[in-house]
């Protein structure tokens, strides 16, 4: 009977080693994620604090390390880098890259009136077509007033030709289609129902009958009639 008790009470006495051998190692693991968790806190922050293109100004520090280094090494083996770069570059991305070099944009828009006005000039110029001979023939017949000065008048002394004044009607003519065209006014229509009660409404409602108009036509005839159950 002593023998069956005490062997129970060891049985009894592993098993609370057994719970304070896990308890221990719950608690180390409990520290060590908590210390993790810590450390990631501290690089999330680290994080945060460096600027906005800091993975963008990353990627380009390493891929010029890299550019660098592999310069280097084709300069070793006495090869052209640059060649070298091209033969191993494919047709579409070569395509690309002319497409990209190639690629103009004849109009970039407003920017100020000084660039605005350059542009303009610049344009206008690269369409006139001197005639020299003419040109040679208005200095001789005005002389010095074919410069002219502070002093000179000079109306009456270049009468105005048709095929200049159709070019510049023309000219006038792109310009208006080229602002029509850059132009974000909407026209106001009378006629059209006032269901709003400010700029901001009316903006709101326009945007509601361009996503939900013509699920909600139907309601809203029937609204208007009187119909709707």
């Amino acid at each position: 009977m002593s023998e069956a008790s005490g062997s129970v009470e060891k049985t009894a006495s592993q098993k609370t080693v057994e719970r304070i051998l896990k308890l221990r190692d719950l608690h180390a693991k409990r520290n060590e994620a908590r210390a993790q968790n810590h450390l990631e806190v501290l690089e999330e922050d680290k994080r945060k604090n460096l600027p906005t293109n800091w993975e963008s100004r990353k990627r380009q520090a390493e891929w010029i390390m890299k550019d660098e280094a592999a310069r280097k090494e084709a300069e070793e083996k006495g090869l052209n880098y640059e060649r070298q770069q091209l033969l191993n570059l494919d047709a579409t991305e070569a395509e690309r890259i002319a497409r990209k070099k190639n690629k103009k944009n004849p109009d970039t828009g407003f920017a100020d009136y000084e660039q605005a006005t350059i542009r303009q000039y610049t344009r206008l110029v690269r369409g006139i077509k001197p005639d020299m001979e003419k040109y040679e023939e208005e200095k001789a017949k005005l002389g010095p007033a074919f410069y002219g000065d502070k002093n000179t008048i000079l109306h009456g002394l270049n009468p105005d030709k048709k095929d200049a004044i159709d070019r510049m009607v023309d000219d006038l003519e792109k310009q208006v289609a080229r602002r029509e065209k850059y132009s974000r006014r909407r026209t106001h229509n009378d006629d059209a129902d006032i269901d709003y009660i400010n700029e901001r409404n009316a903006k709101f409602n326009s945007k509601l009958e361009r996503f939900y108009g013509e699920h909600t036509r139907e309601t809203k005839l029937n609204l208007e009639r009187g119909t709707a159950i």
